[in-house]
Order: C-alpha cells, then structure tokens, then sequence
C-alpha cells in the first residue's frame, strides 16, 4: 500500500504565482483611472451646467407665469370697467330717451284733448259726414300710435281717489258713488310705461 505523503504528493495541484505588474501595466491602470475620473468630472459640470440652465429657465418661466396673471388681471379690470361703462351708458341713453318721449307725448297730449273736443262738439246729423268721418280715423290713429308707444289712460271716474295718478279740483256730492270716488273726470290723464305723464284732473265726491 501506498504511503500517504506519497499519495499527497500525487494529487497535489500546484498554483501558479501571480506575476507582479510591470511598470507600464501600473501606468495604464493609473492613466485609465485618470481618464474616468477625467470623464466623471466633466459629466459632474455638465449636470452643474443643466441644472443651472434648468434653474434659471425655471425662473424665465415663472417671472413670464406672474407677468401674464398680472396682465390678464389687468385685462378682466378693465373689461369689467368697461362692462359698467357700458352699463351706466345704456342707462343713461334709456333715461336721456325716456324723458324725450315724456316731452314730446306731453306736448301731443293737447292735439289729442282738442281732437276730442272737436269730435263731442260734432252735432248728431252730422257724424255721418266726410269730414267727421275723417276727423274720427284721423283721432283713431293718432291713439292708436300713442297705445304703440305704451301711453295709457289712467282710469278716473268710479276708481278711489289716488293721489299719485288723480288730481283733485273741485269736491261735489253724489248718490251714485261713496265718499272719496271719482264722480267726474274733468281732464283725462295719461301714463307713459307706468310713468305719470299727466295726472288726471277730477272730482271726487265729499
């Protein structure tokens, strides 16, 4: 039988030294980590360069964010301005219109009483003529106009006294109506869009 050392020694694997690294080697690995570190700092002030770049295109943007707020801010100012402009505009023209046709239906209002003046004064035989016939459609389209423009008849004779529509002239007695009636209207009043043109002019009963 074999001796063991013997064996040992058969079966023993031998391991190759490591070869040192020559001096080139050395210099190789030592340019190559020059070059990395080389590659990793200029990688380093690029990202510095973005970042900056980033920041500062960051901060372009928001001052352009709070100078367009600003001006739309400015904007919805001045349309609101303008808005109450307009609206104070419009009211104004209403009102400048309103009292134009108060003037001018209060200057008709006279045509019209003497229009129905002339037509009460046309003796019975008569209304049958040409001429009344003419002076009726004539008064007709004139009232008819002035309903077109919103020109009422305030109601007088058997309506409560109202101080606001009626004007008062003269107190009489009567067994048809109560006390504070209208018994008789003496001249007729007109209302222009719920607007008092001209009060009535009445008699109210004591």
């Amino acid at each position: 039988m074999a001796d063991e050392k013997d064996i040992k020694k058969e079966i023993e694997i031998e391991t190759p030294e490591e070869e040192p690294e020559t001096p080139a080697e050395e210099a190789e690995v030592e340019e190559a980590s020059e070059e990395t570190e080389k590659v990793q700092e200029e990688e380093a002030k690029e990202d510095k360069k973005a970042f900056k770049k980033k920041q500062k295109a960051d901060k372009k943007q928001d001052a352009m964010k709070e100078k367009i707020e600003e001006l739309e801010d400015k904007v919805r100012r001045q349309m609101a301005e303008f808005d109450n402009f307009r609206k104070r505009t419009d009211k104004e023209k209403t009102a400048m219109f309103e009292t134009g046709a108060k003037s001018v239906i209060e200057k008709i209002l006279p045509v019209v009483d003497n229009f129905e003046r002339g037509l009460a004064t046309i003796p019975e035989e008569e209304k049958g003529t040409p001429f009344a016939e003419g002076m009726e459609m004539i008064y007709r389209q004139l009232m008819t106009e002035l309903d077109k423009m919103e020109v009422k008849v305030i109601p007088a004779v058997g309506e409560e006294f109202d101080p606001a529509l009626h004007n008062a002239v003269m107190q009489v007695e009567s067994d048809e109506y109560e006390s504070g009636v209208i018994a008789q209207e003496l001249l007729k009043g007109y209302t222009y869009r719920d607007a008092v043109v001209r009060h009535s002019m009445v008699a109210v009963v004591v």
